[in-house]
């Protein structure tokens, strides 16, 4: 289990070009599909608990994943595969990074992944909003992201306190589902 923990975030780590919120598709698909420790519903739940929280996404994640499946250990272990490919990158290609930070094929590189990862984000934002039309209807998706919407773009508050506000809607109208 401990590998297996390991595995899935280390492979995230690496491939999650962009940071935490590049990975959590990645994440996501590890968990859920590749693993089966977690339904979409379930990842989402944590997902939206582990935004409401500071810190690293990715980190927050990790841990709490890894606590679930293997406890203390796992937890650590999840964390550390969370940063390992960072960490080891940052120590041995730091000089190569300064060297070439500026370079037009750097550049278009990043370009080029920043697509990908976009779509990765828009379909793992349409399964979420299908598991909760699948389980809380229309009227009651419909609303919530209404209401994010205009409290996040519109009256400007912070993103952690609409979670908050969506998890405690959540628990008093759609407890029962």
């Amino acid at each position: 289990m401990i590998w297996k923990i390991f595995v899935a975030f280390f492979i995230p780590g690496v491939l999650g070009y962009g940071g935490g919120p590049a990975s959590i598709p990645l994440v996501e698909n590890e968990v859920v599909d590749r693993f089966g420790w977690m339904t979409v519903t379930e990842f989402s739940e944590m997902l939206a608990m582990a935004n409401a929280l500071p810190g690293p996404i990715a980190t927050k994640m990790a841990g709490f994943i890894g606590y679930q499946q293997a406890g203390v250990l796992g937890a650590v272990v999840g964390v550390f595969a969370t940063v390992a490919p960072s960490l080891i990158l940052m120590i041995l290609l730091l000089s190569l990074l300064a060297k070439f930070k500026n370079s037009p094929k750097v550049k278009k590189m990043t370009n080029l992944i920043r697509p990908a990862i976009a779509v990765l984000l828009g379909l793992m934002a349409f399964q979420f909003f299908r598991t909760s039309y699948d389980s809380s209807g229309v009227w009651q998706t419909g609303f919530l992201i209404v209401v994010s919407f205009i409290l996040l773009e519109k009256v400007k508050v912070h993103p952690a306190f609409v979670i908050l506000g969506s998890l405690i809607y959540g628990a008093v109208f759609l407890g029962h589902t």
